[in-house]
């Protein structure tokens, strides 16, 4: 159907809406948090939800989030009007194709657009064709091609697995060595399973890293806001990578230049030809950035809000996020009003279980929660892992809380986050304390 087709149904005007959320991690929680407060958002579910997610929709357990028929078949018999698509395995899955034939809108790209995460393969091809900035490479499926690459191109370089692995499918490697053992872990030890059947080499870039957000209805884009995160797990970025150990929004390092730059030469032209491709991209493109010397190249397209960046970014929007991914889904940005911020900074440090990102103990005890989250207003805890033993609330993960605060410097935030975070009574969780560091130097630079 085409966007033609909504505009008598058309969601943007109605209230008391019916929204499911799919997913359960500190993402979905911010969305929760934030659909809540737009005056159009009636009963709203999460799927499956956790701990935290309860106290502001009610939880749907026991369907899997890639299960798209379950997925579906709930939906239509609750009635939804509106689904937000958190993670990224249901959209390669398919599972707005799905909902969209049953005549639900959703928001998020359909399963041919969400190529753009599911193969790095296909993401880097597009970025080759339509003259996005990015890092050279070859993708192949041969062992012996990848070695051979890494051999004649030296190191350091980078070898990746072409399918999705949850943010792990990604190795540096320092010697030649080094990239021909990742090539063998990947493609004939199969550590990443199928997701490593087809490999991307490419050459190392350095720089400062940065995330950018764009909204995008099929044929443009609008740009929403930047951040940064900290992937590594230990203070001064030292350590294995992780799904993200914290995030700040906005980052100094995205100047207004630098974002019109970002949305010039990467995301209006992946928008422009993802649609050239016959494949129209909506949702929210959100692209990992490698900055140097005022140049930029595109790390990775993700075709979902990262995490935890969404997090520092909802905390930030003053306008109705219901309403705002409505026409999105739409396609609807030429009836938009711009979207509005929050001058302030918004930082969140995450707290994972001791081990994380290697192996770490579940169901162990969190109290304090509620103090903790008292000593501001501007101070939320997302929950990303996270569920309840009887009353008592218990870790269900790796990274279990998201403790984020706002504040009129980076500073500030910093310092109130941890204020939190120190009331939490959790012996088996831990945390970085240096969350915002860079921005911090800048800022106490002046």
């Amino acid at each position: 159907r085409t966007s033609a087709d909504y505009v008598e149904m058309s969601l943007a005007a109605k209230t008391g809406l019916k929204v499911l959320v799919i997913g359960s991690g500190g993402r979905e929680h911010s969305l929760c948090w934030k659909l809540k407060q737009s005056p159009q958002c009636g009963p709203l579910f999460c799927l499956p939800g956790n701990a935290g997610i309860a106290s502001v929709a009610e939880c749907v357990p026991g369907i899997g989030v890639a299960d798209v028929p379950k997925v579906v078949e709930w939906a239509k018999a609750n009635a939804i009007d509106f689904v937000v698509v958190g993670p990224e395995d249901p959209l390669t899955a398919g599972v707005v194709d799905a909902l969209e034939e049953a005549k639900i809108l959703a928001f998020g790209p359909n399963k041919a657009a969400a190529e753009l995460e599911g193969s790095k393969a296909f993401m880097k091809d597009i970025l080759q064709k339509y003259n996005v900035p990015s890092a050279t490479y070859i993708r192949t499926t041969s062992a012996d091609a990848a070695k051979e690459y890494i051999t004649k191109t030296g190191a350091p370089i980078v070898v990746k697995a072409s399918g999705l692995c949850a943010g792990k499918g990604v190795i540096i490697c320092e010697s030649v060595e080094e990239g021909h053992k990742a090539v063998d872990e990947m493609m004939t030890d199969k550590i990443f399973g199928a997701s490593g059947d087809e490999v991307v080499v490419e050459e190392f870039l350095d720089g400062e890293e940065a995330s950018y957000f764009a909204l995008c209805d099929g044929e443009t884009a609008v740009a929403v806001a930047g951040a940064q995160d900290h992937k590594r797990v230990g203070d001064g970025d030292q350590g294995l990578n992780t799904g993200g150990m914290g995030a700040y929004s906005p980052a100094p390092i995205l100047t207004p230049e630098m974002e019109k730059k970002i949305m010039d030469e990467v995301m209006i032209p992946t928008v422009k030809g993802m649609k050239a491709e016959g494949r129209p991209f909506k949702g929210v493109l959100f692209a990992g950035i490698m900055i140097k010397n005022g140049q930029i190249k595109t790390l990775e397209h993700n075709v979902r809000f990262g995490d935890p960046e969404c997090q520092t970014v909802m905390m930030r929007l003053k306008s109705d996020l219901l309403n705002t991914l409505i026409m999105a889904s739409e396609g609807r940005f030429s009836e938009m009003k711009p979207l509005e911020w929050d001058p302030r900074t918004a930082l969140l440090v995450v707290m994972a279980s001791n081990g994380y990102p290697g192996n770490y103990e579940k169901k162990t005890p969190i109290n304090n929660l509620d103090a903790a989250a008292a000593i501001s207003s501007n101070l939320e805890i997302f929950h990303a892992g996270t569920s309840t033993e009887g009353e008592q609330l218990v870790s269900n993960g790796g990274r279990v809380l998201g403790v984020t605060a706002l504040a009129d410097d980076v500073l500030k935030a910093q310092t109130l986050a941890y204020e939190s975070v120190d009331k939490i009574e959790w012996p088996k969780g831990f945390c970085r304390r240096d969350i915002g560091y860079r921005a911090v130097e800048r800022l106490t630079a002046k």
